[in-house]
């Protein structure tokens, strides 16, 4: 716990960026009619009745000093999925000039850097893992994780609805993380070390002098 917040204080530095990853499924729903939009004196109307397409994932990568996110939206969330998602900002422009970048995560099992091998290459995968530090919450801890909160933001200001394609799930959240980009929109982190050491001190060994 203490190793994800002391993260969290180190101060921005390009070369050593701090960036949150977290992902979860969105179930694609289809209308069977078209709703009604809202209009002066009624108010708007939408069909009880849905049609299930399946799922997708929606990935989110945010850096929360620099104000940067990205959200990508796949089929699965497989130990492949999360290699090449990974490689995808490892390779970003803004991250050319990056020696190695620090990555928090959960402990989901396709987060480690063993995935990468089960992608890439070895040479490839080795010069992957070089760039990442991987530092994972604790196994009930995820919530520490900043790109959580960020994903619940996404999905009460742009996928709490009705969408039946992964390709308008992926075109929506695309648009949001490019507006929230163009603002820089950072996230206030306010959770300390001092502070975990006093609500959640039934997580600390209890040492007998």
């Amino acid at each position: 716990m203490e190793q994800v917040l002391e993260v969290y204080c180190r101060p921005y530095e390009a070369r050593h960026p701090v960036i949150c990853m977290d992902e979860q499924p969105k179930q694609l729903i289809d209308q069977v009619r078209m709703p009604v939009p809202a209009r002066p004196g009624a108010a708007a109307k939408e069909d009880f009745e849905y049609v299930r397409q399946g799922m997708c994932v929606v990935w989110m990568f945010v850096e929360p000093l620099a104000g940067w996110r990205a959200t990508p939206v796949t089929l699965r969330k497989t130990a492949m999925d999360w290699a090449h998602q990974v490689r995808e900002v490892v390779e970003a422009p803004r991250y050319a000039q990056a020696e190695r970048i620090t990555l928090v995560c959960d402990n989901l099992n396709v987060h480690r850097l063993a995935s990468l091998y089960e992608a890439f290459a070895p040479a490839e995968a080795l010069r992957l893992a070089r760039k990442l530090e991987l530092v994972h919450t604790p196994k009930h801890g995820s919530w520490l994780n900043m790109a959580e909160p960020e994903l619940s933001v996404l999905t009460r200001q742009c996928l709490d609805q009705r969408l039946g394609q992964m390709e308008r799930v992926s075109e929506l959240a695309r648009k949001w993380a490019e507006a929230r980009n163009r603002r820089q929109a950072g996230i206030d982190w306010q959770f300390r070390t001092a502070d975990a050491r006093i609500k959640l001190k039934y997580l600390y060994p209890k040492i007998e002098v």
